[in-house]
């Protein structure tokens, strides 16, 4: 079995494209190739800044012949429709065999497709792979017809087997197929002439190109980290920069920098991002000071000069971006120092959404609401307010003008600076997390009651404007303000009530703002309560909890404090792993659908009590004993909001359930005692249902 190697040579890739480029190349071919018939063993796909490469093992060296039985027309069906199936089959009448079947003589065509020759297949996929790729944003140059991300040089396309290495003719806008490839541009220019997979990976190695981006992506990191460490250093880790400079080179090559000592008394934040985003350079920091004082570099070659040109290079222009910092710093720290009064005025000139209205609108509320809030999260309600006021005030920043991705942790530095509380300034930092799902959600009271105040403060308002996410749309992050507010209650075991504490509170708040009746905001909680309990649902969805359990907590009252509400689902759901509880749910739904059928049957609620002295056998009154023994478990239990308590009382009914339907029928002959069995079922219900809607629960 022939092995297929292929190789797109071009100009340089932008390194954000490469990797989803090498995994489309790897799926359209290898798709492309199956679907015509070819299988084979194991596929590959590597991207350096020049090239996508894919190598295909243990390819069939041909397709297979194929038949193809097709069922026809009757024999004495109208000749139309005989020639018409005819042509679709490519036969003539005679190819036909006509069988007998139950519904009368049928026409059957065996229809033989040919093998074709791997080559062939190939090239046609290749082709069609070539001319359809799916980059993000593609190019035309010279006169072809051709797009692709950047000019398009060669196509290296070889079938390998024992006997030795075939080219697969193709011609695609003058571009020729072949055995060639190019080195490093600079390093080993020249042509490579390749006879398979190892012989190929081997020249590029001598031809200074490392084809593994993760390969490239180890040695940067090797050498960096061994470069600090010989200096008492340590490398700031950055997958997302690693990956990105890997895609930049193919013959990566460290340098380390020093960042002169004007510029070391920038917060490092602000270093590493300048770096980052103008440089592509690595942070490197003294592990002892917390200071960023060198950098790291990655050039695509090697020099004379061991790197010392290229470095030089590297500082003079960091310098200059540094110096730009330095300055946006320091005019910064002087508005800050005078009370950020310049930036607050700033706001109210910074739309925030043409219906909610400006930045400062945005704070006034966030401020009011946080006040509100601050007692129920455990925060002083004045540092509350001061935080929310000055929370979003570094956005009219020049550091955060020339860096947003710095907006929160830029207003901390410049509060502290101003010589506010340290908890007043963390506010400014940690009231947008969470931004991700793996992102830690504020601790301190202070942060939680202005991060609460803002995501409530944004859900309220666009739903107020009917401003809702949309299937995959979610323009507003809306769907994550309400994942950051479920996380921020439930992992830092907050007890707040969302309509009354929350929501209510922030719909009154608004009316300033839209000149809306409270009346018609307050009416659109209850939508945007069950939209919050659907991203609930998805969160503890990703912790294993069934959604009909959740569902069995939301039904009960108070499912808006979303604290209570985990607690009673995650109780509720180790209850139902259980043999008991599990068992449980079975025995529930049983008196359940009997009660049910009787009340509809006989026009009454089976709910004011069963009496013992009608029991007439030990399973009843064993039943009546377990049903009071449990009732006063739960009941002080569910008081207390101990949910593991009133969920195991519960699931220890399973026993005496199970006997007393084992033993006992409940329509009995005698009404007096068919109805006290009834009202015990319903004692049962009344039970099970003050901890959960076990009706909810399925199976």
């Amino acid at each position: 079995m022939p092995d297929l190697l292929i190789e797109l040579f071009s100009e340089e890739i932008p390194a954000r494209m490469q990797t989803r480029a090498a995994g489309d190349l790897k799926k359209l071919v290898t798709d492309g190739l199956v679907e015509a018939g070819l299988t084979y063993a194991s596929a590959a796909a590597f991207s350096t800044p020049r090239r996508l490469t894919l190598t295909i093992e243990g390819a069939l060296a041909a397709s297979p012949t194929t038949v193809e039985e097709r069922k026809g027309p009757k024999a004495d069906a109208p000749e139309k429709a005989i020639e018409g199936f005819l042509r679709g089959a490519g036969l003539t009448r005679d190819d036909l065999e006509e069988r007998d079947t139950p519904k009368g003589k049928i026409l059957f065509a065996k229809i033989t497709k040919p093998g074709r020759p791997a080559a062939e297949i190939v090239a046609e996929v290749l082709e069609r792979t070539i001319r359809n790729f799916p980059w993000p944003k593609s190019m035309r140059w010279g006169d072809g017809t051709l797009k692709w991300v950047r000019p398009l040089h060669s196509i290296l396309c070889i079938l390998v087997a024992e006997e030795g290495a075939e080219v697969v003719p193709m011609d695609i806008d003058g571009i020729a197929s072949g055995n060639t490839t190019q080195g490093h541009r600079f390093m080993s220019p020249g042509a490579i002439t390749v006879r398979s997979f190892d012989d190929y990976t081997t020249k590029l190695q001598h031809a200074h190109v490392v084809l593994d981006p993760a390969e490239r992506a180890n040695a940067i990191w090797h050498d960096a980290t061994t470069q600090a460490f010989a200096q008492g250093l340590e490398v700031v880790e950055d997958a997302g920069l690693l990956a990105e400079v890997a895609g930049l080179v193919e013959w990566p090559v460290v340098l380390m920098g020093k960042i002169d000592d004007d510029f070391l008394g920038l917060p490092p934040e602000v270093l590493q991002t300048s770096m980052k985003e103008h440089q592509k350079f690595f942070s490197v920091r003294n592990p002892k000071t917390g200071r960023i004082e060198r950098f790291i570099t990655v050039a695509n070659r090697e020099t004379a000069d061991n790197g010392a040109t290229i470095l030089a290079g590297n500082q003079k222009v960091l310098s200059a971006r540094l110096a730009d910092a330095k300055f946006f710093w320091e005019n910064d720290l002087r508005t800050a120092n005078a009370g950020m009064t310049d930036w607050l005025d700033a706001l109210k000139n910074v739309t925030f959404h043409n219906k909610l209205g400006t930045q400062a609108d945005l704070v006034d509320r966030m401020a009011t609401l946080a006040r509100e809030i601050a007692p129920a999260v455990g925060a002083d309600p004045d540092q509350a307010e001061r935080a929310a006021r000055l929370a979003k005030a570094d956005l009219a920043s020049e550091m955060v003008y020339e860096f947003p991705e710095l907006q929160g942790l830029m207003g901390r530095y410049y509060i502290e600076a101003m010589g506010e509380d340290k908890a007043i300034a963390a506010a400014a930092q940690d009231h947008y997390a969470p931004l991700g799902p793996s992102d830690d959600v504020p601790t301190a009271p202070v942060s939680v009651a202005v991060a609460l105040a803002e995501k409530i403060d944004k859900l309220t308002g666009f739903w107020a404007i009917d401003e809702k996410p949309t299937g995959s749309k979610d323009p507003f992050a809306l769907r994550r303000a309400a994942l950051g507010v479920i996380r921020i209650l439930v992992e830092n075991d907050l007890a707040l009530s969302l309509k009354s504490e929350a929501l209510q509170v922030s719909s009154t708040i608004i009316t300033t703002t839209l000149k809306l009746s409270l009346q018609k905001l307050t009416s659109k909680n209850a939508d945007l309560l069950a939209f919050i309990h659907d991203r609930l649902k998805v969160y503890l969805r990703d912790q294993g909890i069934r959604h009909d359990i959740i569902d069995a907590c939301i039904a009960m009252e108070g499912n808006d404090d979303l604290n209570l509400l985990v607690k009673r689902a995650r109780a509720l759901s180790d209850t139902l792993k259980t043999d008991d509880g599990e068992n449980l749910i079975q025995g529930f739904k049983r008196a359940n659908n009997i009660l049910t059928q009787a009340e509809q049957a006989d026009g009454v609620e089976y709910s004011y009590g069963a009496d013992p002295k009608f029991a007439e056998t030990d399973e009843e009154r064993a039943l009546f004993a377990a049903l009071d023994a449990a009732e006063a478990q739960i009941t002080p239990a569910m008081q207390a909001q101990d949910f593991t308590t009133a969920m195991s009382a519960m699931a220890g009914l399973r026993a005496p359930i199970d006997a007393f339907f084992t033993a006992v029928q409940v329509n009995s002959d005698n009404a007096t005692v068919r109805r006290n069995r009834l009202n015990l079922l319903s004692r049962i219900r009344q039970i099970c249902l003050a901890v959960a809607d076990l009706t909810r629960i399925e199976g």
